[in-house]
């Protein structure tokens, strides 16, 4: 078990650091809780500018980071060189208001956080274009808990990681009871609150509803017009609320692939969460292993998210997809590079799962891999 006073180092840094540049801006986006503040806290650390680090939480600098003004901006900013804004998406504005701060002000530099998109993307999109650096922070991921475990360490810890996941203080905290509090709280104070604050969301019931719904279909594609039905929703609503959990950070949404095959599912989509802790908060389901009858589930959702640090981290640019036909041949995870198709099916036991026909027939220059409990560690650390 990590040390509760360690300091993993997020493999983000050197490159939030090497894009520290005058008159650009980097974005850190990632969900609540994951480290964002004490990553930049650490950064600041080798700062030798004077520093200005404001919250967006905090009222009191709203009007003048929302003024749309240089002189007002210029003003509070003073002479300070590196202007942080902790949760920037809560200023209105900011999008703009960060584009003047680097046109205007020779030299500065500006690093924002933001747990949420909803406003942050759009707002900072095409006012920064060719200004902005932008960084994932997702919840530890193996790649950085490699440096500080042996071999026997982390796959001793696999079943705690799936089920209460990787956050930093779930995973620094030995007591299971206040892994349990620490996640229940990021469930009830942030992820809800960071939901319900925004304008139209008036049944807040049913995204707690929907969540659950969500929860219990890992690995399966969900039906919009099955889930409004056991909600008592329109489909429109549904996708709207499933849009709004995206980008919220607690869910990732993946699409089938197909490209000729007529028999393959493409309409439908597959949701995964960011974290397994976070999942099993909202069911409040922490049993063991050994009780559960998820497992599967934890397993595939778990190397899911851990392939997508890998290809974030490692600047592995790829299309994901899931493949099924209608006659239930399926490979979990499709990954698309350099003009290759790679099939990915994840089984908890040690067994090879045989590589569906329809796909060898219909993409022979595809390849295919079982990920198991015996390889799975290259596939989340080291493969490329």
């Amino acid at each position: 078990m990590l040390n509760k006073g360690i300091n993993i180092q997020r493999t983000i840094k050197k490159d939030v650091i090497k894009h520290l540049q005058p008159n650009k801006v980097v974005v850190i986006y990632g969900p609540r809780q994951v480290g964002k503040t004490t990553l930049v806290k650490e950064i600041l650390q080798g700062v030798k500018e004077d520093v200005l680090f404001v919250s967006g939480e905090d009222k009191s600098v709203h009007p003048w980071l929302s003024s749309q003004s240089n002189s007002i901006l210029q003003e509070n900013i003073g002479n300070k060189k590196l202007l942080v804004i902790d949760e920037a998406q809560k200023i209105y504005q900011i999008g703009l208001n960060l584009k003047i701060m680097v046109d205007m002000i020779p030299g500065i530099k500006i690093i924002t956080t933001g747990s949420s998109s909803f406003k942050l993307a759009n707002q900072v999109g095409e006012p920064l274009v060719g200004r902005r650096w932008e960084y994932f922070l997702y919840p530890i991921s193996q790649m950085e808990l490699t440096p500080y475990e042996n071999l026997f360490e982390t796959k001793a810890l696999l079943p705690s990681r799936l089920i209460y996941g990787s956050y930093p203080e779930v995973i620094t905290t030995s007591d299971q009871h206040e892994k349990i509090r620490i996640l229940k709280s990021v469930v009830d104070n942030h992820l809800y609150s960071d939901l319900l604050e925004f304008e139209g969301i008036r049944k807040s019931y049913k995204i707690i509803q929907l969540l659950r719904l969500i929860a219990l279909q890992i690995g399966f594609e969900v039906s919009l017009n099955e889930v409004g039905g056991q909600l008592g929703l329109n489909t429109r609503t549904v996708e709207r609320y499933l849009d709004l959990l995206e980008k919220a950070f607690v869910l990732k949404r993946v699409h089938g692939f197909s490209r000729n095959l007529r028999k393959e599912v493409t309409k439908s989509a597959r949701f995964y969460f960011y974290d397994n802790g976070i999942r099993n908060a909202i069911l409040n389901s922490f049993n063991s292993l050994e009780l559960r009858s998820d497992v599967g589930q934890l397993w595939e959702n778990y190397l899911f998210i851990e392939r997508l640090k890998v290809q974030e981290y490692k600047h592995l640019y790829r299309n994901n997809y899931f493949w099924r036909t209608y006659d239930q041949q399926e490979i979990d995870l499709v990954e698309e590079y350099e003009g290759v198709l790679h099939g990915y099916e994840f089984k908890w036991g040690s067994k090879n799962a045989k590589c569906p026909k329809s796909w060898s027939s219909t993409y022979p220059k595809s390849t295919f891999k079982t990920i198991n409990r015996d390889n799975y560690l290259s596939f989340i650390i080291n493969e490329k």
